[in-house]
Order: structure tokens, then sequence, then C-alpha cells
């Protein structure tokens, strides 16, 4: 299990990144992290890897700190949206590292060098950016992390490289109670699969938890009206989108005490409108200033 306890990061002392953030993380779970750009989501991820030193407050894993402690570390794999390799380095080469420091598997490496169809003596210099992404994900399941976090995973991979790496998180996580921590822009990409969530919004973890369960506590209606809608009329949404007198409106609580609300407007119509997690994340990080 992740804990996160008053967790505070600032840059050369400047305004903090992440301010006072607290959150745990199952074990045995996909925990996906989301967030807009310079929200702290590679920073978070940082700080849990153990590269880096909070300011003030906890990260622990299974109980332990988790900076210089090796013996935790080698449980973590963590891969950066832009990680690092020499000029010349191949996959085999790379792959040497981790052979020293892990319980590193042959076969699985192997195996996913074939799937993505990776020639492990070539420079990866000369790989697209979508192989460079395959060759550290091979890497990253064949050192078999309990704890993997993933910094903007899918990106640079094909439709087919996606799907097997989301089967092959969940085969990890039901295998091997492993836990995963998944950032990533594409949020229906999430949606798939985890089943727990946290929202970074200006360096704070705003909202977490269950991603089903909270998703059937937002709702998303729309309305038509005979006259113009002042926004201060809405206060009890998240978030609100106005198309003439076609008003879309996201709100989270009890279903029937927002439709309440709404019909006290009198409207000509109102209906529900399928939700997904995109939607829920804009409204939450809407409901908060940014963006609106």
């Amino acid at each position: 299990m992740i804990e996160i306890k008053n967790l505070r990061k600032s840059y050369d002392g400047k305004t903090d990144v992440l301010e006072e953030m607290t959150v745990t993380i199952p074990d045995s779970s996909v925990f996906g992290l989301v967030g807009i750009n310079g929200s702290g989501k590679s920073t978070l991820l940082r700080l849990i890897s153990g590269v880096m030193r909070a300011d003030h407050g906890q990260i622990l894993i299974d109980g332990e700190d988790v900076y210089e402690n090796e013996k935790i570390k080698k449980q973590i794999f963590f891969l950066p949206d832009d990680p690092y390799y020499t000029a010349n380095v191949c996959a085999n080469e790379l792959a040497d590292l981790y052979r020293a420091t892990h319980d590193f598997s042959e076969e699985i490496f192997r195996e996913y060098l074939e799937r993505f169809r990776l020639d492990a003596k070539k420079p990866i210099r000369n790989f697209s950016k979508g192989m460079k992404r395959q060759v550290f994900v091979s890497l990253a399941l064949a050192v078999q992390p309990k704890y993997l976090l993933l910094d903007e995973a899918f990106d640079g991979l094909d439709p087919l490289a996606r799907l097997s790496l989301k089967r092959s998180l969940a085969r990890m996580v039901e295998e091997k109670n492993g836990t995963v921590i998944i950032s990533s822009h594409s949020l229906r990409e999430l949606e798939d699969f985890c089943d727990s969530y946290g929202i970074i919004d200006h360096g704070k973890m705003t909202c977490s938890g269950d991603l089903e369960g909270d998703m059937q506590k937002v709702y998303k209606f729309q309305a038509a009206f005979d006259r113009e809608v002042a926004r201060e009329e809405l206060l009890f949404c998240m978030s609100v989108v106005q198309t003439g007198r076609v008003v879309q409106m996201t709100a989270r609580g009890d279903k029937e005490e927002i439709l309440q609300k709404i019909q006290a407007l009198h409207p000509l119509f109102v209906e529900e409108i399928p939700m997904d997690f995109e939607e829920m994340f804009i409204g939450e990080v809407q409901a908060r200033g940014y963006m609106k």
C-alpha cells in the first residue's frame, strides 16, 4: 500500500508544485492519475519512486519511507514520459542494468520484444517514439515490480500496442497482486481499466477514490429553456455549457435532488445524458475555477 501524507514539494523555493497532498493507493489496483499540464503528476510519480525527496510530509510504501530505501526501491519501476538513454544503447544493454538489480524475467522480456517486433541489438535512438516506448514497457514488465509507475504510458503507442499493454497490466495486478499508477491525458483509455483514480489540480489532490463508484455520483443533464439562464442560477453545478437556451449541466450529489433544482428553473424539457471519466474530470476542474 502507498500512503501519501501532507506532501509538499517546491523547486528552488518557489511556489509549491505539490501542497499538503494526502492520498492512499491500495494494493492490487490500477490507479489513474489525471490533471492538467503542470498540475504536478510527474513530480508526484518521481517522489513516489524515491527519485526526489519531498520538502514536507511522508511517502510510505508498505509502511516504510521510500527515499534512499533500496529494499523498497527494488519493488518499484518508474517509467517517465521521456526516459533517458545513451546514444548507442540497445534494448539488451538496457536489460543488463536491470538484470543486476532486479528479479528480471528473460522470458517476459523476450516475449514482449517479439510481440512488439523489436530488434534487441539495434540502437534504440533509431527507433520511432512508439518503438522506444515499447522497449521500456518490455523492460518494466520483465522487472516484475510490485509497484509500476507509468507517466503518459500510452503516448506514441499504436492501438494494438495499447491493448497489449492494458491486458498486461491487468494480468500483473491479478496474478501478482501488483499496483499500477498510470498518468495519461487519454482519460477514456484510463476509464477502460482503472479501478481507482486521483485528480490533481494546482498541486492538490482534489478528489480520489473508487472510479466506478464515484462516477455513479456525478450526473450530466441537458435542458432547454424559454429564456436565458443566468450562471448564478446554476451554482449547484460543477460545470455548465450553454448554447443559446440549451444548457448542459454536470453536477455531483443525489440524482433526484439535482433534478429538483433543475425543475425549479422551469425548463421546457430536461434529459439525462451518459457521462464518461473525461467529462467528470472536466467538471471537477472547472468547479474549482480553472478554464471557466
